[in-house]
């Protein structure tokens, strides 16, 4: 089937010169980065007697496994840890302590890196219960560690005495506590992160995972909540005052005084239909604050005893949620992703099935090429929350600069290890083509970050219409916002398409590479770090789909991958990239295919034009 062409897009824009400009050396640490291309991450199964054997033979660079926040602490001592969400293989502190340490030492002996899982303010626990038959009364969870199971010579002295002062609180003063998962009939409350006390205690967890034999860690559970404890309010207080005048204060918000004035609120995430200026403020507040609280406890404190510690966050996306979701949507683009070695970003709900009738992939390609524009093509993660579509979870992050992958690799189930061990291999074979490598595209598409931040989600639907038709075409394109877009950015691009700017995309499309390809398969383009040629990259989602409309799958046995036919090829090789006099060889590598395939190519002034023949799901185009 013939891509229908989109040809030239009449939305263009111009870069004025007052537009931000990227992270610079003087805005981030200047550092090595960390590139790394594969990832295994596991909240349970990690005891089993065959993990070690798993990831000696898919050879991972990081394994995201092991607790060393409030889910260890809270949970840990209790018989209710083995359960939901870090299923711990023993019951007690230093039983589990112990235990996670010689795990770190067998991986650290496979030449893997070891990133912990630190829950930064979730808690579950009791201040205080009566006494029945099981239980023996008095706190529980976190309270009794707090309170009674505090190792001073592991964690030294205690910030606070009491651990309520820890707290996030409503506007009586009372704990903000739900009981959503219920874990051993226990609450859960929220430790606050403006508060220096729970900052104080999360350097103490970090320098006690640092010991255990952590490499890094990820932060999760990174939310702030409608928190009006005394620490919030000074700090919201002090951020207006710094961000606006007087004057601007009573104009914009109504507020006469801001030392004096008294807030009912002061939300983060918020539903956009009740948005506002000043709900606005407080959720970049929020998000900036959250930011200032991570960087002070991982990227300060724990480099200052770990130089090289791995820092990420586990951050959630959706469909680019935004306003009601995304740890940072509202951050500054000077603060977006600073001094951080990789992201998580979870996907959520948004493609986790397919429905190919009604063009759906289930997939998370917009989103990939989202983070890696805006994080400066540093590593990330996408966590997808189905475990049957492992082939094409692995091939969509490597085809767009990720490192696969998120949760799910259930090596548990020996179908799907056997193509987690495949696929992972496949990479390291050719691991020239994908460390490090840039996209090389035609078009910029544009995320509109500057209206976002005004409360303006328009453009944002338009972007997401956008996305999906230039995929649904073939283009090949990358994303960055246009908070950070740069004129050095714009030259590298043929075309930009801006959904602030435009409401639809012109009928043609004139010039640029076409690929007669199903609407099921996926193109991007991308130069390796130090090999002087091109990588095609191909990702097949065509499927026989379960019978449950848009069921999740039953794992790894309901992908049943349908190959691809034929995709012809007319690529437009950029003079910038290589000289088309120079292309020697053109070569299909797919993890089902032990060898490569020599493509017969035609070369003309700078057109290059093949056929690639069947794949399964991920097809890998070398141009040399």
């Amino acid at each position: 089937m013939k891509s229908c062409l989109l040809g030239l897009f009449s939305c263009l824009i111009v870069v004025l010169p007052a537009v931000a400009h990227a992270q610079t050396p003087s805005q981030e640490s200047v550092r090595p980065r960390h590139e790394f291309t594969t990832l295994v991450a596991h909240w349970a199964e990690y005891a089993d007697p065959g993990y070690l054997s798993f990831l000696e033979a898919a050879q991972p660079e990081v394994a995201q496994v092991g607790f060393y926040g409030a889910h260890f602490w809270s949970l840990a001592h209790t018989t209710h840890g083995k359960g939901y969400p870090a299923h711990f293989p023993l019951v007690g502190l230093t039983e589990n302590r112990e235990w996670f340490a010689n795990l770190n030492r067998e991986i650290h002996k496979r030449g893997i890196k070891v990133v912990g899982h630190m829950n930064v303010k979730f808690l579950v626990g009791d201040p205080d219960s009566p006494k029945t038959d099981t239980e023996s009364g008095g706190p529980r969870g976190f309270f009794k560690f707090y309170r009674e199971l505090w190792n001073e010579e592991l964690l030294g002295p205690k910030p606070v005495a009491d651990p309520l002062d820890l707290l996030e609180k409503d506007a009586e003063g009372k704990p903000i506590t739900v009981n959503n998962y219920s874990i051993g009939g226990m609450k859960e409350y929220w430790g606050c992160l403006n508060n220096p006390h729970w900052r104080a205690v999360l350097k103490a967890w970090t320098k006690h995972g640092i010991e255990q034999g952590c490499d890094g860690f990820i932060a999760n559970y990174f939310y702030r909540h409608n928190c009006l404890c005394p620490h919030c309010v000074t700090e919201f207080k002090t951020y207006l005052g710094n961000r606006f005048t007087a004057d601007e204060l009573r104009m914009k918000f109504e507020i006469a005084d801001v030392n004096a004035h008294q807030f009912k609120e002061i939300v983060s995430w918020h539903k956009p239909e009740e948005s506002m200026p000043l709900r606005r403020e407080m959720l970049r507040f929020s998000q900036i604050a959250n930011k200032q609280a991570f960087d002070e406890v991982f990227v300060k404190y724990g480099r200052s005893l770990k130089p090289d510690l791995l820092v990420a966050q586990w951050n959630h996306l959706g469909s680019f949620n935004q306003l009601n979701g995304d740890e940072r949507c509202f951050l500054p683009a000077e603060m977006w992703g600073r001094d951080e070695d990789y992201l998580w970003y979870s996907t959520g709900d948004a493609a986790y099935f397919t429905d190919l009738p009604e063009g759906i992939l289930g997939e998370g390609t917009l989103q990939a090429r989202f983070i890696r524009g805006a994080f400066n093509d540093k590593p990330f993660t996408l966590g997808k929350y189905e475990g049957t579509r492992i082939r094409a979870a692995i091939s969509e992050l490597a085809a767009n600069g990720g490192a696969p992958m998120g949760f799910y690799t259930r090596f548990t189930d020996p179908a799907a290890r056997d193509e987690i061990v495949r696929y992972y291999l496949f990479l390291r074979k050719y691991d020239g083509l994908f460390r490090a490598n840039r996209p090389q595209s035609e078009v910029l598409l544009l995320f509109p970050r500057r209206k976002i931040h005004e409360g303006d989600l328009t453009p944002l639907e338009r972007f997401r219409h956008f996305g999906k038709q230039l995929l649904d075409e073939h283009v090949l394109f990358d994303v960055c916002p246009d908070d950070i877009v740069t004129p050095e950015i714009v030259k590298r691009y043929r075309q930009i398409i801006s959904p602030t700017d435009c409401e639809k995309l012109s009928p043609h499309l004139e010039g640029l590479s076409q690929f007669e390809a199903p609407m099921t398969v996926r193109v991007s383009l991308s130069i390796p770090a130090t090999l002087d040629e091109l990588t095609l990259h191909l990702v097949n989602y065509n499927r026989h789909e379960p019978e449950a409309k848009r069921s999740a799958g039953g794992g790894i046995k309901d992908e049943r991958p349908i190959a691809t036919e034929n995709i012809r090829i007319d690529l437009r090789v950029a003079k910038d990239a290589t000289n088309i006099r120079t292309v020697t060889s053109v070569e299909l590598l797919s993890p089902e295919q032990p060898e490569p395939i020599k493509l017969l190519f035609d070369a003309q002034e700078d057109r290059l034009r093949f056929v690639v023949p069947s794949f399964l799901v991920y097809g890998v185009v070398r141009i040399r």
